[in-house]
């Protein structure tokens, strides 16, 4: 470097300089730091000087908009109220298939005809998808399904709205049953409401999930709904004998797949259209079909 030096930039602290100086050196200018009574002191030829003020106070804005940027508070966003109104359909339609089943109201088979079953899927049964979703085994295994699916199925209220929440949960698990029915053994059987749980988790999970991308957030915290909804059902979605794993599963999956169509901005405005008591007379509408098929045979 000539003797003509100036000096672009000072700081108490050496790596500032080196810093800088780095980002000199990428565009093509040389420079040098000296030690000075305060501190230190980045010098450049005399001749790059307005460059060199240029870029470093390009630098600076950007540095303060990056650190703006990871200091924003991410909006929240906007939740629905009555997201319990879902819930309490949810739990009036299972505990009223219960007590019609449990005390032989209408037909004394009715549970055989509304069960998923494999040969009668593939045979071109299908509302067996939809009314195997309201059967149990026993109360346990009806009070857990309550339990959850009130649980998730409140959190994916709150975010999407009750009716829209229960009509994508219901239509999600009757696909995960269709495919497990049509693709599985014809000697499958299966019963009970967990494979709406879980496709109402992956609902939930991969809606939050795409909603957090757009946000300035760091990469942990964007992809913590999808992981976190991953780790409960390996955790949730095996426990127990005889569990429907790949209903889970499957239900898992169709609700993700859902999740991230329904995130889609033109999903958003379709169904910012919809009422949320159309959405969830569809729901319950679908499950009424699906019977009337099953009990009319």
């Amino acid at each position: 470097m000539s003797a003509a030096l100036v000096a672009v930039f000072h700081s108490a602290r050496r790596a500032a300089c080196d810093e800088r100086a780095l980002v000199l050196l990428a565009l093509g200018i040389t420079s040098l730091i000296e030690r000075t009574e305060d501190g230190f002191v980045l010098l450049v030829e005399a001749d790059d000087f307005a460059r060199s003020t240029s870029q470093l106070r390009a630098y600076e804005v950007e540095r303060q908009l990056e650190r703006a940027r990871a200091r924003a508070v991410p909006p929240p966003l906007e939740l629905h109220g009555a997201a319990w109104v879902g819930c309490l359909a949810y739990v009036a339609v299972l505990l009223a298939v219960a007590l019609m089943i449990a005390n032989g109201i209408g037909r004394l088979d009715a549970f055989e005809r509304g069960t998923l079953d494999g040969a009668g899927v593939q045979a071109g049964q299908w509302w067996r998808a939809w009314t195997a979703l309201t059967l149990h085994l026993d109360a346990a295994h009806l009070a857990a399904n309550l339990g959850a699916g009130c649980w998730f199925g409140y959190l994916a209220s709150r975010q999407l709205g009750s009716g829209i929440a229960w009509l994508l949960t219901l239509q999600g698990a009757a696909v995960a049953n269709l495919l497990e029915g049509l693709l599985g053994p014809e000697a499958h059987r299966a019963v009970g409401a967990s494979t709406a749980v879980f496709t109402a988790l992956g609902l939930l999970s991969a809606y939050a999930w795409r909603m957090r991308q757009r946000l300035p957030l760091r990469w942990p915290l964007r992809w913590a709904p999808l992981v976190g909804g991953v780790v409960l059902l390996g955790w949730l979605g095996s426990a127990g004998e005889d569990t429907d794993l790949v209903g889970h599963v499957a239900g898992f999956g169709v609700g993700v797949a859902l999740g991230v169509l329904v995130a889609l901005p033109a999903a958003q405005r379709t169904l910012l259209r919809l009422p949320q008591w159309l959405a969830g007379s569809f729901a319950l509408a679908s499950l009424a079909i699906a019977w009337a098929c099953a009990l009319a045979l």
